[in-house]
């Protein structure tokens, strides 16, 4: 599996917008990248900067919000939709679209349960607990207490 350090991150966003602006081609996880940033305006300031936000720590007790982090959950939860893994995590997405509406605001409904769940595992160095997520989802969709 590829675990891309910070910097590979960041290069990876401040690329996709680059070549986006420039009006290359995108290969890839490229194109759901930059369907991500585009519904993220607040964040094209951060993209057209590399210089100014390659190296800049964002530190959520100062009420931060990491845009690279923020995108890169967009990222995971595109490639979780398109193989429905966990299973059924499709299903709930699905449901929670047609509760919000809104693709952007679906996934956000997911990212909340996501962020907890890396929490989780990064809090008790435990496995990532998919029935744990899953059920998170269900709370979403009001469908479990």
């Amino acid at each position: 599996m590829f675990n891309p350090s910070r910097d590979q991150v960041r290069q990876f966003f401040f690329g996709v917008w680059a070549k986006y602006r420039t009006g290359q081609p995108l290969a890839g996880a490229e194109q759901p990248a930059l369907d991500a940033i585009l519904s993220h305006p607040e964040y094209h300031v951060h993209l057209d900067h590399p210089e100014r936000y390659q190296e800049r720590d964002y530190l959520p007790e100062a009420g931060e919000t990491n845009p690279f982090l923020h995108l890169s959950m967009h990222l995971a939860i595109s490639e979780q939709l398109s193989v429905d893994q966990p299973p059924g995590i499709r299903a709930r997405y699905q449901q929670l679209l047609a509760l919000h509406g809104d693709a952007m605001a679906a996934q956000h409904a997911v990212m909340e349960c996501l962020a907890e769940m890396i929490w989780q595992v990064q809090r008790h160095q435990t496995a990532f607990d998919s029935a744990s997520y899953l059920h998170c989802l269900d709370q979403q969709l009001g469908l479990a207490g």
